[in-house]
């Protein structure tokens, strides 16, 4: 809309934080963008970027405005999706911020499910670990986050939550892959393939580790799960990761037993959005979906 291209403008000029790279990316020469930003300032009423010998930087007063041209697309993007559904044909696009762990089996197979019936949903997933999703949530780059312990839950409304515990991977042909539970000390007889620290799963490790006087000595550090099972399955390596992210189907070379809560806490993964957000139909469409798979998946 033509009235929304004066914000794309300041968007794009805060991104690259210049004038110059703002006009190519938005296919304007850089005399004509810099008068269309002075021209905005001047009908708003104050200046909203600080000039500066390298480049352009929002001031207090452009940070307020960021945050209202933001909420406004939202808001025009859940109008959209409402007048999409007056007609009985569900329009929109959803975005997703989500743990790795979600990324193999879970979120794939929702969102197919979901398009079969509403085909005109598109959807967007990015990786981010638990700082990193609500971020992306106050920013509105996403509508929904997926995450296992969030760090700080200030802006974040939950939606569903469910319990995960901590399974270790390993070959089937390992020694301990018979047994139905596994103490964190026996796991640390062998080489362990661990998830970087900012993960959710490595921080119920570290903690557990320290519990018992002990500090965790990976073979292999990685921020890559598929790497953890890869790893894993190759040889007397254990990795850890959470039930939502395995298969047993899809690997059977491999096993996944419990780590005894008594050694390692489980944890909660959690769904939700920006607190106080209203939700375009589409996004709340498909959180309830998600809500009811991750239930099923628990019983």
């Amino acid at each position: 809309m033509r009235h929304l291209m004066i914000y794309d403008m300041i968007e794009a000029v805060h991104r690259s934080g210049s004038i110059r790279k703002a006009a190519e990316d938005t296919n304007i020469t850089a005399s004509a963008l810099n008068r269309r930003i002075q021209t905005f300032e001047d009908e708003f009423g104050s200046e909203i970027f600080e000039r500066l010998p390298r480049g352009m930087r929002l001031n207090p007063a452009g940070e307020l405005l960021l945050h209202h041209i933001r909420q406004q697309r939202q808001d025009l993007a859940r109008v959209h999706s409402q007048v999409a559904d007056l007609s009985g044909v569900r329009r929109g696009h959803v975005k997703i911020a989500c743990s790795q762990a979600l990324l193999p089996y879970f979120l794939p197979r929702e969102i197919s499910r979901y398009r079969a019936e509403f085909p005109n949903v598109t959807f967007t997933v990015n990786v981010r670990d638990r700082i990193q999703a609500e971020q992306d949530l106050v920013n509105f780059d996403s509508d929904l986050a997926l995450v296992f312990e969030p760090a700080h839950m200030v802006d974040f409304e939950v939606l569903h939550a469910v319990h995960q515990p901590v399974m270790a991977l390993m070959s089937t042909a390992h020694p301990l892959a018979g047994r139905e539970s596994l103490r964190l000390r026996d796991c640390m007889e062998y080489d362990l393939v661990l998830p970087a620290p900012q993960f959710g799963v490595r921080v119920l490790l570290d903690q557990a580790a320290a519990k018992l006087g002990r500090k965790l000595e990976p073979a292999l550090e990685t921020d890559s799960f598929d790497m953890v099972r890869h790893f894993a399955a190759y040889g007397q390596g254990i990795g850890f990761q959470i039930p939502v992210g395995l298969n047993t189907l899809a690997r059977p070379d491999m096993t996944f037993v419990p780590v005894s809560e008594r050694d390692v806490l489980g944890g909660d993964l959690y769904l939700g959005h920006l607190r106080g957000r209203t939700l375009p139909v589409a996004a709340l469409k498909f959180a309830h979906q998600v809500a009811t798979a991750l239930s099923a998946a628990r019983a």
